[in-house]
Order: C-alpha cells, then sequence, then structure tokens
C-alpha cells in the first residue's frame, strides 16, 4: 500500500463543503468523501467540537488523519472525520464559540483558521488493504464499535437503506424500539442487535468460531440487495410481537434478547392477563435476584433465568448444626457414611422454589452433594 503525507490548509479541506443527506458530507472542492458509508455519524460533543477549533486558533497540532484516494482521484476520510466535520462547520458557519462564529472574526483571524495546515496522509490501494489500514489507524480518539467496522466491509445499497432504518437519530427502528433494546443508533448498535437476532433466526454461522459470524453472514449476503426491508420487517415483527404478549411495560424489559423468544415462541397464544399476574407476582418475589429473567421464565420456564436467591453461609451453618452433620437422604438408605463435615455438603429447599418453597432457614436442609444432584435433577 502506497502512503504519502501532505500538508493541507484548512480552507482548502473546508472549500465548497456541504452536508446533506443526498449528496452526503464533502469538502476540499467536492473532492473529499469526509463521511465514506462505513463511517459513523458525528459524535462529538460540543466540548470537543469547540476543542478541535481552539487548537486550530492556537496553533497546536491536531493528529495526523488519513484519506483513501480514489482511482478517479477523489479521496474518502479514512480516520479524522470528527475533526474534518468540526473545522469545517465552523468555517461554513454552521456554529459560534462565545458567541463568535466564523463570520464575526475579523480578516487575521479568519485566515489564521483557513491557513493552517493539517497533517494528511494519502493512502492508496485496493479495497483490502484500505479497509486493514482503516482498523490499525482506529485505535485512538473515538474508537469505532464492531458494527461500525462490518460496515467498512459491506458497503452498499442495502447498508445504506439500513442506516436510514437503524443508524439515525430518530429513526424509525429507535422510535419503535427505544424501550426494548440497548444502544444507541449513531453507534450502530440498533442495527447491530437487529442483525444478531436475524443471524441467529436464520441460523446464519453455525459451526463457526467467530462470534459475529451470524452477522458477517447475513451482511454478506444481502450486501448489493436495493433494500433492507426483510431486516427491518423482521425486527418490527419482534417488537410488535413483545407489546402484543407483554401488555404491561417495565423498565426490565429493556435489553433482553427478544429475537430468540419471538423465534421459539411467536407461534404459541398466550392468556395475556394470566400472563401479566404470573409476572407482578415474580417481580414481588425476594427470592428472584433477576428481575430480567422473568420474562424468559415465564415462557420457557427455566428458573436459572431467575437467579433465585442462595441460601447464606449462616443459614447453611445453622441447618448443619442442628443436624449434626447428618444428611437425612443417608440416613434414610442406611449408608455406612451419614456424617459430613460441612464443606462437603449443600444447602437444598425443602420444598421446592416453584412450589412455594421459600429461601428461608425453616425451608433450608443441608444434604450431601450425590443427593442434593440427584434431587436438583428429579
Amino acid at each position: 500500500m502506497k502512503i504519502e503525507l501532505h500538508e493541507i490548509t484548512v480552507g482548502e479541506i473546508a472549500k465548497n463543503y456541504a452536508d446533506n443527506a443526498e449528496e452526503g458530507v464533502v469538502g476540499y472542492g467536492g473532492k473529499l468523501n469526509i463521511r465514506p458509508k462505513y463511517q459513523r455519524e458525528f459524535v462529538y460533543d460540543f466540548e470537543k467540537r469547540d476543542a478541535v477549533i481552539d487548537t486550530i486558533v492556537k496553533g497546536f497540532p491536531l493528529n495526523v488523519m488519513y484519506w483513501a484516494k480514489n482511482e478517479d482521484g477523489t479521496f474518502e476520510v479514512l480516520d479524522g472525520q470528527q475533526r474534518t466535520i468540526s473545522f469545517c462547520q465552523y468555517v461554513a458557519g454552521d456554529f459560534s464559540i462565545n458567541s463568535r462564529g466564523f463570520g464575526n472574526l475579523t480578516k487575521p483571524e479568519q485566515q489564521r483558521i483557513t491557513d493552517y495546515k493539517v497533517l494528511v496522509y494519502f493512502c492508496e490501494g485496493d479495497e483490502d488493504e484500505k479497509l486493514a489500514w482503516f482498523k490499525i489507524i482506529n485505535i485512538a480518539g473515538e474508537k469505532l464499535t464492531e458494527q461500525e467496522l462490518r460496515n467498512a466491509t459491506y458497503t452498499g445499497p442495502w447498508l445504506s437503506n439500513a442506516k436510514t432504518v437503524f443508524s439515525k437519530t430518530g429513526c424509525s427502528a429507535y422510535l419503535l424500539a427505544k424501550d426494548y433494546v440497548n444502544g444507541s443508533p449513531i453507534r450502530q448498535e440498533l442495527l447491530e442487535v437487529a442483525l444478531d437476532w436475524m443471524g441467529k433466526s436464520l441460523r446464519l454461522g453455525e459451526g463457526k468460531r467467530e462470534p459475529d459470524a451470524h452477522i458477517r453472514g447475513y451482511m454478506a449476503a444481502h450486501q448489493h440487495d436495493p433494500n433492507a426491508n426483510e431486516l427491518w420487517t423482521y425486527f418490527r415483527n419482534v417488537i410488535e410481537w413483545v407489546k402484543l404478549t407483554f401488555v404491561k411495560y417495565r423498565k426490565e424489559m429493556k435489553g433482553i434478547n427478544w429475537g430468540a423468544l419471538y423465534d421459539e415462541f411467536r407461534g404459541q397464544t398466550y392468556d395475556t392477563a394470566a400472563l401479566e399476574q404470573k409476572i407482578a407476582a415474580l417481580m414481588a418475589d425476594d427470592d428472584v435476584t433477576n428481575k430480567k429473567g422473568i420474562y424468559p421464565y415465564v415462557l420457557t420456564g427455566k428458573e436459572k433465568s431467575l437467579n433465585i436467591r442462595a441460601f447464606t453461609e449462616t443459614q447453611k451453618r445453622q441447618a448443619y448444626e442442628r443436624q449434626g452433620g447428618i444428611c437425612p437422604y443417608c440416613a434414610a438408605e442406611h449408608r455406612e457414611k451419614i456424617h459430613y463435615e460441612i464443606g462437603e455438603m449443600e444447602g437444598d429447599h425443602i420444598v421446592p422454589w416453584h412450589e412455594g418453597g421459600k429461601t428461608d432457614v425453616g425451608n433450608l436442609q443441608m444434604l450431601c452433594r450425590e443427593h442434593n444432584r440427584q434431587k436438583g435433577g428429579r
């Protein structure tokens, strides 16, 4: 890969700067694509944005930037989008600092900004080389998320459409699912959730070691599709199913793997009022320490989702002393070894939790490991 260092002024980069939905974000007389499809939205807050301008005004060095040079002589930003947009917006008059916009500055003050030289590496190579370099240089500053890096590999019409649905502030997916799904749309986290659910639903990536093989498999298969309607329809169906199945919203519903539950249980019919009654009772149960796990539990019946409160060491010691180190199951079977040290025994609910037994000392017995495993398996 060929790499050359250049000095380019802020004024040259900001020439013909434009930011619109159709043309994207461009500068450098229209020759620089400041926000390629694989890049994130502008995420600098006011403090970071203003710091870029302050650095330029004081003549301090900005970190070096990297542009990929295309065959037609145009460029695209590999690294430095946030800094570039910051000073281009200021020169364009999009914001002011301490009530002073670029147009309010004196001519010498303006020239100090526009004459400021930015160090830019021009990188030439094929797509794989450019993307590999992009990952290497993305080790500082606003580090890219895994999904943003995937976007760099699978650019195309499908991704462009998917980002309008899943990756914009106030996008359709965010408005629909913000109470049920974690993550920021502009950091591609909402898109990643949708792809994770969809890829697993289609059983993509099975047998492969890479944990995101199902996501990359789906993106590769649909990279050149004209739109992302299939993904959006599936995601919308999941969220609508959740809303219809669980009629009362609670904050614990946010961040659950709804895609997997939808795939397994969407064909079943539930008495939603009875389901809500059961959820309310579990929410009030002190023995349930993972309230978020209530939703998978009422569908699957698997208690491990709930993290039932364990007996304390003090409670187990009390039961052990009360029993004199005797396992009642061993005693009933007249085994030779009846007495155990406390470390050889485990706490057991006499009446199982799912049958109404509580995690208190009155419902505790100490069993040898063998019998506790046997009882737990029944």
